[in-house]
């Protein structure tokens, strides 16, 4: 991997990482299922417009949108909306990663090797780490829908190994198209057309403010130049080299998070941490005959 790449891995990382900051910003204004309709809508429009059609089956971009997109994002921002520290949910959010390799055994018949298992088992143990922790400061709850969120992502994951799309920044951009409608409702029923527009009609406090430019970051920095680079850098480069460098997005939430929110993980948080990350690197990756580590 030259590395100009690696220089452009590290910083998607990074723009990733600080999305999570971005979403904290947002969600001091917008409801949080309403901020995650609104996400989505803002990039759904362009893309029915401009993007070309993926040319996949449609019930794998349902299923991704589905899982990716309006699962996931209503979780995390119902999580972070109730509590949910903004560094711990950019770490606990890569349990979306060992869900995956249980889920592709489960249902796409995924051979899982022992030291995945082994990746597994110390992700877990980490995340029960957190969840103790969390559950002394009776923020089990948003611990708990992070980890849906993470279960969303993951069968997301499965549709988009199904679909095999040609072009998959296109795939995700049109997977935009499909989170805004249900989470629209969802939001109706659960927060409200008051509260919807009371958002709306405030944004010109410095509060309101600060969410538009937090929720510019997430479509333009988090989704599309981010999303942009990794795709090509995954074009350039084996899978295997270009994944692992994902696991710095946690790292630069947690650190963000205490720098510019004044977050103090605990030094069992930060030892979980470490154990999480690890567990989702040895769970995620898979070692080929010649030593060569591939994804799964």
């Amino acid at each position: 991997m030259p590395a100009r790449d690696r220089l452009l891995a590290v910083l998607v990382a990074v723009l990733w990482g600080l999305n999570f900051l971005a979403i904290h910003a947002t969600l001091g204004q917008f409801p949080p299922v309403f901020a995650g309709a609104l996400r989505f809508a803002v990039i759904a429009v362009p893309t029915i417009l401009f993007v070309p059609w993926p040319k996949v089956k449609v019930r794998h971009l349902l299923g991704y949108g589905l899982g990716f997109g309006t699962g996931q994002f209503a979780f995390l921002f119902i999580a972070m909306d109730t509590g949910m520290p903004t560094g711990l949910a950019s770490l606990v959010l890569q349990a979306s990663a060992p869900f995956t390799v249980l889920l592709g055994a489960v249902f796409l018949r995924e051979r899982v090797t022992p030291h995945q298992l082994g990746g597994i088992a110390l992700a877990v143990a980490g995340m029960v780490a957190i969840a103790w922790q969390q559950s002394g400061h009776a923020a089990l709850l948003p611990m708990v829908l992070t980890l849906l969120a993470a279960l969303s992502w993951a069968f997301g994951n499965l549709s988009t190994r199904k679909a095999e799309p040609d072009n998959p920044l296109h795939f995700t951009l049109w997977m935009s198209v499909v989170p805004p409608l249900p989470m629209f409702a969802l939001s109706l029923v659960m927060e409200g057309p008051a509260a919807q527009w009371r958002s709306l009609t405030t944004l010109g406090t410095p509060t309101g403010l600060t969410a538009l430019g937090g929720l510019t970051y997430v479509v333009l920095i988090g989704t599309v130049v981010g999303s942009g680079l990794w795709t090509t850098l995954m074009r350039r480069n084996p899978a295997g080299v270009v994944s692992p460098f994902s696991l710095l997005v946690p790292v630069v939430g947690l650190t963000a998070s205490f720098l510019f929110l004044g977050e103090r993980p605990t030094w069992l948080e930060v030892g979980a941490a470490v154990v999480v990350i690890a567990g989702v690197l040895l769970g995620s990756l898979r070692f080929a005959p010649k030593r060569e580590l591939v994804t799964v």
